[in-house]
């Protein structure tokens, strides 16, 4: 059975490429979220603020597309990305607070 999974690619205000993604990553749906960021050109900001849970096989597409994304996610996943060495800009109370892949502030 698969786990449900939303991804919805859009531009945002300056014209940058979004894929925001609902739901859970897990090996079910991962090969989706690899379509997706394959089917996407150039940079991409990942918004993984609805992500409720991701597993290794998750982790894996987003590591293997590292060199072309950046992520927004909550502050209890971010330090899981920052940890794994993914630039991530972390959302907390609507602020954007970038967070280095070493982990520092």
């Amino acid at each position: 059975m698969t786990t449900p999974l939303t991804l919805t690619p859009d531009r945002g205000p300056d014209g940058t490429t979004t894929l925001t993604v609902v739901g859970e990553i897990d090996m079910s749906n991962a090969p989706a979220l690899t379509a997706a960021l394959d089917d996407l050109p150039g940079r991409i900001l990942v918004d993984l603020t609805g992500v409720e849970y991701l597993d290794s096989a998750g982790l894996s597409v987003l590591f293997a597309h590292a060199d072309r994304i950046e992520l927004v996610a909550t502050p209890l996943l971010a330090p899981v990305m920052t940890f794994s060495g993914l630039n991530t800009v972390t959302t907390i109370h609507g602020l954007a607070d970038s967070t280095e892949s070493d982990g520092r502030p």
